[in-house]
């Protein structure tokens, strides 16, 4: 090749990389809410691994926000929630200031993004615009500091029969779930973008089923459900419990995640945490909750209906 050619060669590529740079899309802020966690979970231990699972996809940039410790003064509480485009959160304690949550009301309805994972949904059960914000939610601490706040007066239960959503708002109970185990994930919207790629079932790892969850139910839309086994685990519901979903609140965009058990107890590797599904359903929840849209493809070791995958640290 002459020298004329080879430099306009080199001309070329110098202008291309610049252009592909500058169309290259933008990293997403994220906040991963964290600090608090009730005596049955320990965010100290799955807080590093969503954190480490947002960034490997190249999509975010996470700033870890902590709250204060338990029965500190939370008075100085006050994210600025509007510099992020969605807020993932791993939280199960005390209140937040009055002025926090309508901070938090406030970005959500002017279409910010929440991710509420697994314990999450136990949270603030006297904030009845979170409980808005994520559909049914789980036990509660009540006034007296027991758990068990979200009874049968808190609204719905969701259920998964014949193809379609029931509200179940007669059956007495709040939240259970039986002993963890393997257990089916089954898709119901495979059209949503989160979903969409994924198994129809996929074999999740070592988890807890979250059962009968209540709360006001509106706005949801049911992406996958677990049905547990009441061959082996007698007293558990017989019912397809929802899993996987997503709400919208104004115009904000919330993925509900029950999946992602692990407390203090636990050893690593902490299975329902390092299992690919519960991975790859919290990086695609949660860019479909920062941007409204999912870019991801599905990795290879995304487990199936007959076995289980798991990627340890």
């Amino acid at each position: 090749m002459s020298i004329l050619p080879r430099l306009l060669a080199a001309a070329t590529l110098a202008l291309v990389i610049p252009t592909a740079t500058l169309l290259a899309a933008p990293m997403q802020k994220v906040m991963l809410l964290t600090g608090q966690s009730s005596k049955y979970h320990d965010w100290l231990k799955s807080y590093p691994l969503v954190r480490t699972y947002l960034e490997q996809t190249g999509l975010f940039t996470v700033d870890v926000v902590l709250t204060p410790t338990q029965g500190a003064d939370m008075s100085g509480f006050k994210p600025t929630f509007s510099n992020y485009a969605a807020v993932v959160m791993i939280y199960e304690g005390d209140e937040w200031p009055a002025a926090t949550k309508a901070a938090f009301v406030a970005y959500m309805k002017n279409g910010g993004g929440l991710v509420s994972i697994h314990d999450t949904d136990n949270a603030f059960p006297y904030w009845k615009e979170w409980n808005e914000m994520i559909g049914v939610g789980g036990w509660g601490l009540k006034a007296d500091g027991n758990i068990g706040a979200r009874d049968i007066t808190f609204g719905p239960m969701i259920r998964w029969r014949d193809g379609k959503v029931v509200l179940d708002a007669t059956t007495p109970g709040g939240a259970t779930h039986p002993a963890k185990h393997d257990f089916l994930v089954t898709t119901r919207t495979p059209d949503h973008p989160i979903m969409r790629g994924l198994p129809a079932a996929w074999l999740h790892a070592n988890d807890e089923i979250y059962s009968r969850l209540r709360g006001p139910a509106k706005n949801v839309t049911v992406l996958a459900t677990a049905l547990p086994d009441k061959v082996k685990f007698p007293t558990a519901t017989g019912e397809n419990e929802p899993m996987l979903m997503t709400i919208t609140y104004g115009k904000g965009r919330i993925f509900h995640t029950t999946l992602g058990h692990v407390n203090s107890k636990d050893l690593p590797p902490y299975l329902p945490l390092v299992c690919a599904g519960f991975a790859v359903t919290v990086q695609r929840g949660t860019e479909w909750a920062a941007t409204g849209k999912v870019t991801q493809k599905v990795p290879a070791d995304f487990p199936t209906a007959g076995k289980t995958s798991v990627r340890i640290p």
